[in-house]
């Protein structure tokens, strides 16, 4: 896999690094595998790695380039960062949610958001409820913020329900 974007999205994995990305290449259908680097002998008394384990793996996400590391415990993944997939139907989102949230943390559910079994977060997001966000009514759009704030999975139809103004 050639790089070809400017800026790719680094994963730190304590030792799943491959289980994570072919759960992740399993979900997203436009996805592919690219190159794998492994430990070797030199360093092993930093990184602890037995020589053969994954290092590296560079993967795609429908067009979008990341790599994952097998890095060892010293690091965790947390709500600072989190990857947001857009959606053009409530049926995208309940698919992606039901598939990342597989194994997550279900107390890290809300607006959206999800934590997968790996700790990584995501933000499962309709576009259309962006867009009535950013309704130039502010009144519009605090409805709209008020009805995101009580779910945890989007529901594009209650978000309809409140920019029209509940009817």
């Amino acid at each position: 896999m050639n790089i070809t974007q400017k800026i790719t999205p680094h994963l730190w994995f304590a030792h799943e690094a491959e289980e994570a990305v072919a759960f992740y290449t399993s979900i997203f259908k436009d996805s592919k595998i690219g190159h794998i680097s492994h430990y070797g002998e030199a360093g092993h008394e930093i990184h602890g790695m037995e020589a053969g384990t994954v290092l590296t793996i560079d993967f795609e996400l429908e067009g979008m380039q990341f790599m994952a590391l097998n890095g060892g415990p010293a690091f965790r993944f947390n709500e600072a960062i989190s990857l947001i997939v857009n959606c053009e139907t409530q049926e995208e989102v309940d698919y992606y949610w039901e598939k990342l949230g597989e194994g997550g943390d279900p107390e890290a559910q809300q607006c959206g958001w999800l934590k997968d079994k790996y700790g990584l977060s995501w933000q499962i997001t309709p576009v259309g409820a962006v867009e009535m966000l950013n309704d130039p009514d502010r009144t519009t759009s605090e409805r709209v913020m008020e009805a995101i704030l009580k779910m945890k999975k989007l529901d594009m139809a209650e978000i309809k329900a409140a920019f029209d103004g509940g009817d």
